[in-house]
Parts: C-alpha cells; sequence; structure tokens
C-alpha cells in the first residue's frame, strides 16, 4: 500500500501555546501515527527569520519547539522530523523557483499587501518601507518546503491557505516548462481545528502577548488560568458559552462527555473562580507528564540536536534525488553528459 505524503512546518519564532497544542500540534502528532501516511515535520527556522530578528530567540524557540513535539509524543523514528536549515536542498530549490515564479503572484500574497497597507494607512510616501525580500518571496521558500518532498497534503491554518495555492501554482508553472517533475499540494483546513481564544478573549497569539505557554510549571498555568477575562456574571447566575474563554479552552482538549458535564455546570450559574480553577486541575493533569519530559528535553539540548540531524538525514536521502532530477530538468547538470 503505497502512503500519501504529508508535511506540516512549525515557525520557531517563541514559546509553543495552548493554542499551538490545540489547533496544530495534538492533531498533527494523531494523524503522523496512521499506517497510510508519511508525515515530514520540520522546523521553520529560516521562515522565523522575516519576524523574529533576535538570534538568540531563534535558537531558543528551535530548541522549545522541537522539544515540545518530542515531549507530547511525536515517533521520530517514525515521522520525519528535521530542521529546515538542515536540509540545503530546500534554498537550492526556493531559487530555482523563483525562476519560474511570477512577481504579479507574489504582490497579491496577503502577508505582503497587509504590510503595504499598514504603510499606506501610516502616511508612508514609501509603500515599500521597511518590507524585506524575505517577507516578499515567503510563500516560494514555503513552496520550496512542501515541493521539496513532493508532499501531497499539507495541513494548514485558514491564514496559509494561500501559501499552498501557490505552491501548486508554481508547481504547475515548473511542469509546463520543464515536464512532470512535482506533485500538486492540497490545503487540508480540518473542520474541527480548534482556535483558541486567549488571556483577553482575543485569539491566542503570541502578537497579542495574551497566550498561555504550554509547559509553563504549575504555579504559573494555575495564575494564567485565573487571568482570563470573563464577565460580571455572580455564582448562580447562567452563564452562556458564546464567548466564553474557559469553556472554549476545556472543549478544545477535552473528550465530549467532559466537555458536556461542563457544560451544564455553566448552565446551573458555576462561578468564574471556580470554572477556572476545574481549567487549571485538568490541563495540569493532562499536561504534567509531558512538562516533565520537556523539562528533561529542554536540559538535554544535544539529544535534541541528535534527534534533529538524524531527521534531516531522513530528509535530505529524499530531497537529494529528486534536487538532482530538476537541476538536470533546468540545463545545471555536467559537461561530460
Amino acid at each position: 500500500m503505497s502512503k500519501e505524503r504529508v508535511l506540516t512546518g512549525i515557525t520557531t519564532t517563541g514559546t509553543p501555546h495552548l493554542g499551538n497544542y490545540a489547533g496544530a500540534i495534538r492533531p498533527a502528532i494523531a494523524a503522523s501515527r496512521a499506517n497510510d501516511t508519511d508525515s515530514y515535520y520540520f522546523l521553520a527556522d529560516y521562515h522565523a527569520l522575516v519576524k523574529q530578528p533576535d538570534p538568540a530567540a531563534v535558537h531558543q524557540s528551535s530548541l522549545e519547539v522541537a522539544a515540545t513535539w518530542l515531549a507530547l509524543g511525536l515517533d521520530a523514528e517514525q515521522a520525519c522530523f528535521y530542521r529546515q536549515s538542515d536540509v540545503p536542498e530546500i534554498l537550492e530549490l526556493s531559487w530555482i523557483l523563483n525562476a519560474v515564479t511570477a512577481k504579479g503572484l507574489m504582490n497579491r500574497a496577503h502577508a505582503y499587501k497587509a504590510a503595504v497597507q499598514a504603510n499606506v494607512d501610516g502616511g508612508s510616501n514609501d509603500p515599500d518601507k521597511a518590507i524585506t525580500m524575505a517577507l516578499f518571496t515567503y510563500p516560494v521558500l514555503m513552496a520550496a518546503d512542501i515541493l521539496m518532498f513532493n508532499a501531497k497534503r499539507v495541513p494548514v491554518g485558514k491564514d496559509q491557505k494561500q501559501h499552498v495555492e501557490m505552491a501548486r501554482d508554481i508547481a504547475q508553472r515548473f511542469n509546463h516548462i520543464y515536464g512532470e517533475t512535482f506533485v500538486l499540494p492540497e490545503a487540508e483546513i480540518g473542520a474541527e481545528t480548534a482556535i483558541l481564544t486567549g488571556l483577553d478573549g482575543r485569539k491566542m497569539s503570541k502578537s497579542y502577548n495574551n497566550t498561555i505557554p504550554l509547559f509553563v510549571p504549575a504555579k504559573r498555568l494555575r495564575k494564567l488560568i485565573m487571568k482570563i477575562k470573563t464577565n460580571s456574571l455572580e455564582p448562580g447566575e447562567p452563564k452562556s458559552l458564546e464567548d466564553n474563554s474557559i469553556y472554549a479552552i476545556f472543549r478544545a482538549l477535552a473528550t465530549p462527555e467532559e466537555t458536556e458535564k461542563f457544560a451544564a455546570q455553566f448552565a446551573d450559574g458555576i462561578g468564574w473562580g471556580d470554572a477556572k480553577q476545574q481549567l487549571y486541575e485538568y490541563l495540569d493533569a493532562q499536561l504534567a507528564d509531558s512538562r516533565s519530559e520537556y523539562e528533561r528535553l529542554i536540559a538535554d539540548p544535544g539529544y535534541v540536536e541528535q534527534t534533529l540531524q538524524s531527521g534531516a538525514s531522513r530528509a535530505r536521502a529524499t530531497a537529494a534525488p529528486l534536487l538532482a532530477e530538476v537541476r538536470k530538468a533546468v540545463g545545471i547538470r555536467s559537461l561530460a553528459g
């Protein structure tokens, strides 16, 4: 039985939080255990340079992200788990893809258009002020990440769907010019993908500084949960499940049966303090073992590095033959034949 290749990248721009876990990490690790799936997961450290100018932060985030995935149960023997920067074939392919990518396509990228609009709204005479080529060509590097391994399915959030569609367009253009080389990828957006609200009621995001880091110590976890924004309804008053961050976080991580019982308590008027305490106790119990493993891995970066290097060797064993095919297709080959 042939396996379908699935690829997911994780940008190393910060510390993983509960939103990352519910929305991406947990479903990806579960999917990697399927016998009919060939899973590739990578740390997108070159992509991180677009948003994170602090070298120490990029380095530390690489360790934290890798340790998080391993602590949560990713089997690096079954899935190919590697660091983008350890597979130089990806960057070489990115340059080759630049040669077939229209600038007009990049002009339509959401991130670039948003940056331009921000400059215009700010009154700048230069719409491209402070916009780097890394931001502008981000979709080409992402296309190289995907096409380098001929991934068929690419699980992404809605905000990344356009990048997968661009990778597909770039692959079609290359195939048209040089012959069938790349599989056309498809964006996979889970209908049940959880998007958690943060401490302030907005989407949980590092950019809003409203996250709950996944593996903070128990006391810190409780303190953060107690800060979740709620309304002024008193104990005994029924509370809606809409715009209820406590319930939303619990539902994203609990079983349907547990969620139903928790929902009933809100209907019965549970106090916000009691609801937060229950959420804390549930999360602490769920994450305790993984937290201990995470702390062990953080204290042993050599082991994490060895795991990533092993994954990179496997990734390069796949990437090198395809890149050789691509180089030959575009005319970069030995003069002797």
